[in-house]
């Protein structure tokens, strides 16, 4: 990475996936992919291997990749949990599916050639250096910040104050706690912020994923914009939280959902409900990254768009997908993902 990439939950300085590569009997390959991110999805590097070449593989051998709908039922059926592991064969399955149509993803999910803006995660630091990082991507054209706090409750206040005097009025803040709050410090952060004019568009994830309770009591207290993240990984739980009505928004990631189709359903679920969405990303290659892109455009109820983990890379060893132009992200009308190479993979 080309910084430390820091939240309350962990520190990154290098990405490591685990590249899942589906061919059919004449030759044709899908791509998929799964990080390992233990401190959100549970998924370890040996979790991943273990459930695609135990669990899924076995299951793929001889299937027709024509009946998707069933081949992607057998995929979650085969084994429990392992999202992530699901979503790199669930995004391998659909990228097939639109290279033997010979037809981009987007196009089959219902959605046209449009582009997707993101906004620009500043790392949890000390309240000068985020200010640093803040300025240079907006001198680098992006007008939405995704700002990490949850370390520290105090600091927080300080951070987003200082972030905000620097960058002005006009570039959109969003907030992200990585579950670092409790309730109540969540409410008095977000009257602080309130209360001091620093307009922030959202807070991310405020309190603990499983305390859908307290998340509500946020929601209902405060006037900013509740997003929910860790708290949503599957369409029960986006039912469960649209229910009680524990959140304003719902952040969609492949690596929780364990993929497109669930993603779908969640879409749908919010759609119904009036209630909007992000598509996020855990530190994942363009492949994932470009799949969510593919979502994106094709489902309107997915208004906000937090993919910049390329962008955050040294390198990127994919050939085609998404194409970044600072904030602006396109999709080609290549059949499936668009990606057409994967430089540097190592068979396991």
């Amino acid at each position: 990475m080309k910084k430390t990439f820091k939240t309350a939950l962990r520190s990154v300085s290098e990405v490591t996936t685990n590249v899942v590569v589906i061919e059919t009997d004449n030759g044709v390959c899908g791509y998929g992919e799964a990080p390992p991110t233990a401190v959100i999805t549970g998924d370890t590097n040996g979790a991943i291997h273990g459930a695609i070449q135990e669990r899924i593989r076995p299951l793929l051998i001889g299937k027709d990749i024509d009946d998707l709908g069933a081949i992607l039922d057998v995929v979650d059926r085969a084994i429990l949990h392992n999202t992530s592991a699901k979503a790199a064969i669930d995004i391998a399955l659909h990228d097939l599916w639109g290279k033997m149509l010979n037809q981009p993803l987007y196009a089959l999910l219902g959605g046209i050639k449009r582009k997707v803006v993101t906004d620009y995660t500043i790392s949890v630091n000390a309240p000068d250096e985020m200010v640093k990082d803040s300025l240079e991507a907006v001198g680098e054209g992006y007008t939405a910040l995704k700002i990490k706090v949850g370390t520290d409750f105090h600091q927080d206040m300080v951070r987003l104050k200082e972030i905000r005097s620097a960058v002005g009025d006009k570039i959109l803040l969003r907030v992200d706690a990585n579950q670092g709050w409790t309730p109540k410090e969540a409410i008095r952060i977000i009257h602080f912020m309130e209360d001091n004019g620093l307009n922030i568009e959202l807070v991310e994830q405020p309190v603990i994923a499983y305390d859908f309770e307290g998340l509500k009591m946020v929601t209902d207290t405060v006037n900013t914009l509740i997003l929910a993240d860790e708290a949503v990984f599957s369409p029960r739980d986006a039912l469960t939280l649209l229910t009680m009505r524990a959140a304003d928004l719902l952040n969609i990631k492949l690596m929780k959902t364990g993929g497109i189709r669930n993603a779908l359903a969640i879409c749908a679920m919010a759609r119904s409900s009036g209630v909007e969405c992000m598509i996020g990303a855990m530190m994942e290659s363009k492949i994932s990254v470009t799949a969510a892109c593919h979502l994106a455009t094709a489902m309107s109820v997915i208004t906000r768009a937090d993919l910049d983990p390329p962008i955050l890379c040294s390198a990127d060893p994919v050939e085609g997908g998404a194409q970044y132009d600072g904030p602006a992200i396109t999709l080609s009308k290549g059949p499936g993902l668009g990606i057409t190479k994967i430089n540097g993979l190592k068979p396991v």
